[in-house]
């Protein structure tokens, strides 16, 4: 059987050569979406309204973060259920995920455009709007405002259109809008002097184009086609988008709140500086701006190396997992000392790109650059581990690593040191907060490389199809203690055919490539539900080998399977016996006893946990309910014991032939 030449060469093409072919469209694709960040106030700076329509623009855009956070959770989530749906070979859940969460961003966008406009105001300021800049916010916001919808459809929809296996498109999509933006930026700006409301018109027909070349996408899709049944909600469709997309959401919220708390403290303590309120709400946007393109390009990185770190954790190659940091990391902090070298030496370069010539304006923004980005190295290094910790299986670090810095520790900063340093402690909130985010990052990263065990030893144990005959294939799902394993050996050697169990992960282990105990394992991982949507997810490439080899052996003929929602994979088998076996709960946490030499609170803990992770694993395979009654041929309680309930199955089983 040989080994998937798509996971072949993750485990032995060289990394440097693989880096280079995932993350270079990785980078383009992150550095286009920065342009709609940074175009319009490069012109709006250079244009009459100066600093001060840069800082309404900085007040406007933690708003436009929000109204994208609940895009993206839709959208996203829509295309982790179409990646789901592809991988059990289900298109006719994929659509009602996918018109489902187009029409809750729909609603959710109306709603917050009429919100927003009651509250207009009252969010400008509390965004760090000053009396000088209050009517320049206005007219920005109000008109990207009345657009949100088409901005949240469009960047709702294009995740869907990555997962559709066409992500050059979706970076078209997006490419084109800011395009767009660019060369009508200046039109509108200075041709037509339309001002702060030009640049927010030209971001607007940008957004337009996005989506509707999104919608042309969308009329010829590669894996789903849209109807009217789907846009009929279905709250538990809804329910499992919503879930999926939760990750991202979080994440474009703690921007916001960054966003938000360090504008607060910049107006509050800017206002009683020699800097005024609008100096610093306009320099730190645009810093902010400028670093992006900087971590941007570090994601790219570790998004590129994402499939190899995956890959090669899940098949145990850990010299390999070893040497990919390692390149990242190195590759990181190169681009980390450039740009530090750059922010700390050339400022005023950088500076005057975006305009004004303004004594106090440039001193702040020098100021900014050299104190705020400071340690940018350490914010690169953070934000590669915590992608890096979702590639090989760790959600809660990569979580801790996100959040410890920006959460944990700048916010409380940014809002302590001013009350002692004035408005020079908002910005050395960063850097400490880097500092102190670093600490715990490489206290992370050393135990999990401290943890990580070396390569795999070879197994030279032989695995093989069994030979069988023409007859029924009986698959066997149970409750954990239920004696199913026993059961359906035992059923086997009466109708003297071959039994599967963990013969079954051992030849999806050879034929993917990955570690037999990583394909084992996989049915009882919490984080399934958010590694197997992921396309370059070992978790992935596992399941596909896994439903291979179930087809294979069912194609031999005759055999028992236990396990692994053989039952369902196998669906479209004509000879398919479908088996569930349960007990009441004493009888499974005796039998779990007996077996482990647990305590019963032990055992009962353990069956809770099996049984839970079994029903997910089945829920997210199948898109069916594990352990309900219509979704098998039998179900049996096996407390009237494991050789009674055997011999009812085979009893089934002969009646069937007959």
């Amino acid at each position: 059987m040989k080994q998937n030449e798509n996971n072949k060469f993750l485990g032995e093409e060289k990394i440097s050569k693989l880096l280079f072919k995932f993350s270079i469209p990785c980078i383009i694709s992150l550095l286009i979406s920065s342009l709609y960040n940074i175009v319009d106030q490069i012109f709006i700076g250079n244009s009459s309204l100066g600093y001060l329509g840069n800082a309404a623009t900085g007040v406007v855009f933690p708003i436009t973060i929000i109204a994208v956070a609940f895009a993206w959770r839709f959208g996203d989530g829509a295309a982790a259920y179409l990646s789901l749906c592809q991988g059990r070979g289900d298109n006719k859940q994929s659509h009602k995920a996918i018109g489902n969460s187009i029409l809750a961003t729909l609603i959710i966008s109306i709603i917050f455009l009429i919100l927003g406009l009651i509250f207009k105001d009252k969010l400008l300021y509390l965004f760090g709007a000053s009396d000088k800049s209050i009517n320049l916010a206005r007219d920005y916001y109000i008109i990207i405002l009345l657009a949100i919808p088409i901005y949240m459809l469009g960047n709702g929809m294009n995740g869907v259109i990555r997962a559709d296996g066409s992500p050059k498109f979706s970076m078209l999509a997006t490419a084109l809008g800011a395009i767009i933006n660019i060369i009508l930026d200046p039109i509108f700006i200075f041709g037509f002097d339309l001002g702060i409301k030009g640049a927010a018109y030209a971001t607007v027909i940008g957004q337009i184009a996005t989506l509707i070349v999104s919608i042309i996408y969308y009329t010829n899709t590669k894996t789903f086609k849209l109807g009217k049944d789907s846009f009929k909600i279905d709250f538990k469709i809804l329910k499992n988008v919503i879930k999926l997309g939760i990750s991202t959401f979080i994440t474009q919220m703690s921007i916001v709140i960054i966003s938000l708390v360090c504008n607060m403290m910049l107006a509050k303590y800017g206002q009683n500086s020699k800097y005024g309120a609008d100096i610093p709400i306009a320099v730190i946007g645009i810093t902010m701006k400028v670093f992006s393109i900087v971590i941007n390009i570090i994601v790219g990185i570790i998004l590129g190396a994402q499939p190899i770190l995956g890959y090669n954790y899940g098949a145990k190659n850990m010299t390999r997992v070893k040497e990919t940091f390692k390149k990242v990391v190195i590759i990181s902090m190169i681009v980390g000392i450039v740009s530090t070298i750059i922010f700390e030496l050339f400022p005023e370069v950088i500076i005057s790109i975006f305009g004004s010539n303004d004594e106090i304006y440039m001193e702040f923004s020098t100021l900014t650059f050299r104190l705020f980005l400071m340690l940018v190295t350490f914010t690169c290094l953070i934000k590669l581990s915590s992608i890096f910790f979702q590639a090989v299986g760790e959600p809660l670090k990569s979580t801790v690593v996100s959040l410890t810095r920006d959460i944990l520790f700048f916010v409380p900063l940014v809002i302590i040191l001013p009350a002692y340093m004035g408005i020079k402690g908002v910005l050395i909130a960063a850097p400490i907060a880097d500092v102190l985010g670093i600490i715990i990052t490489i206290i992370l990263i050393v135990h999990f490389f401290k943890n990580l065990g070396e390569d795999k030893v070879k197994n030279d144990e032989e695995v093989y199809l069994q030979d069988s005959k023409e007859g029924v294939i009986i698959t066997i799902s149970r409750t954990h203690g239920s004696q199913g394993k026993a059961i359906g050996e035992i059923v086997a050697k009466k109708l003297n055919i071959p039994y599967y169990y963990k013969e079954m992960t051992a030849l999806a282990a050879k034929e993917s490539g990955l570690d037999k105990e990583f394909v084992y394992d996989i049915n009882s991982s919490k984080d399934i539900l958010h590694d197997l949507y992921l396309t370059t997810s070992p978790v992935k490439y596992a399941i596909e080998a896994q439903d291979k080899v179930i087809k294979m052996i069912a194609n031999k003929g005759s055999c028992v399977l236990v396990g692994r929602a053989a039952d369902y994979v196998l669906r479209n088998n004509a000879n398919l016996i479908k088996i569930f076996i349960y007990a009441p709960i004493d009888y499974r946490i005796q039998k779990v006893m007996e077996m482990y030499n647990d305590t019963k609170s032990q055992a009962k803990k353990y069956i809770e946990k099996s049984d839970k992770n079994r029903a997910s694993y089945y829920e997210i395979i199948s898109g069916k309910s594990w352990g309900k009654v219509e979704n098998y041929d039998l179900c049996i309680d096996s407390s009237i014991g494991k050789d009674k309930v055997a011999e009812i199955i085979v009893d089934y089983v002969k009646n069937i032939k007959k």
